[in-house]
């Protein structure tokens, strides 16, 4: 059986650090001009339920609202298909609930019955956000000290840097297409940065092992090998993923759209980052087989000096 040639991943190394520099300048401009689109478990809000007295058509409804001016709502059955609850970003205020319901019983030949109409609060706070970014460092910090322990300190910067391209180019799609931020988006941030290490310390074990054992081969040739015997697994992994998530995507419904589109992205942009980022940086910070050796220590040197 003929050995599989190794595929030039490096050589493609300039390319792929402009191509990711660019996109982080987008991302980092566009938050820093525009934000992020936050929804109602950020900013608050108004929630409204309404009943039919047949099956909601719950497209036609979304379509009334946006055509009467009513802007990012969340249209969704509740309890029954003739019970629709309605997350507005409009601001509570007394008669709100009046004129939604004039708006749905001139579009509907039915009766349509208001329900109740009222304020809902941030579920996030600035707080709890602050709280949540710091968060985040720590989860950054003890991924750097675990890979940095399990492998080599070079290893641990490489994987840091990856996640954090990651989560700011997701940030970024968000931000300059203005799709919605809410919780569930936060939760597939979470999601991606522990699929983007997996993805990380796959590729980083067997440039690892390669290093140990192949000692006639220069630190790009290893790393080109490793990323070949690793791009089955990885390719695999991530179409069988991404399969499920279009899924969602597609057919998931309204309230997990931009949770499956986070995801999504994640899922691409962490197997393009296990390749051209994390091992791209290991390069960059020279990595060589010595680094990954074990000390030696004083029996290997009697050893040695035993003619």
């Amino acid at each position: 059986m003929s050995e599989v040639k190794d595929l030039n991943f490096m050589g493609m190394r300039k390319f792929a650090t402009v191509f990711s520099i660019a996109l982080l300048l987008i991302s980092i401009a566009s938050l820093a001009f525009q934000g992020l689109n936050l929804g109602l478990d950020f900013t608050g809000g108004t929630l409204i339920e309404v009943g039919y007295e047949n099956k909601a058509d719950i497209k036609q409804i979304r379509e009334t609202l946006e055509g009467a001016g009513y802007r990012d709502v969340i249209v969704q059955n509740f309890g029954s298909e003739q019970d629709v609850l309605l997350r507005m970003s409009e601001a509570y205020r007394a008669n709100l609930g009046d004129e939604v319901l004039a708006s749905l019983q001139q579009s509907s030949d039915e009766k349509v019955e208001l329900r109740r109409a009222e304020f809902v609060g941030a579920q996030v706070g600035e707080e709890l956000r602050d709280q949540g970014g710091l968060a985040l460092l720590l989860a950054l910090a003890v991924v750097m000290l675990y890979v940095a322990a399990r492998f080599q300190f070079k290893f641990s910067v490489g994987a840091v840097v990856a996640l954090m391209h990651d989560v700011i180019i997701i940030l970024g799609v968000f931000s300059v297409f203005q799709f919605e931020f809410d919780l569930t988006v936060m939760a597939a941030l979470l999601a991606v940065i522990g699929y983007s290490l997996n993805d990380t310390i796959v590729v980083a074990d067997r440039i690892r092992e390669n290093f140990r054992i192949i000692r006639q081969m220069a630190p790009l040739d290893v790393i080109n090998r490793s990323l070949t015997q690793t791009l089955g697994r990885t390719v695999v992994t991530s179409l069988t993923t991404l399969m499920v998530l279009l899924a969602l995507l597609f057919m998931g419904g309204e309230n997990i759209y931009y949770f499956a589109m986070a995801l999504s992205i994640g899922v691409v942009v962490g197997t393009y980052s296990s390749i051209y980022v994390s091992a791209n940086i290991l390069l960059m910070m020279e990595i060589s087989r010595e680094d990954l050796l074990p000390p030696e220590t004083e029996e290997d040197d009697e050893l040695d000096a035993i003619p």
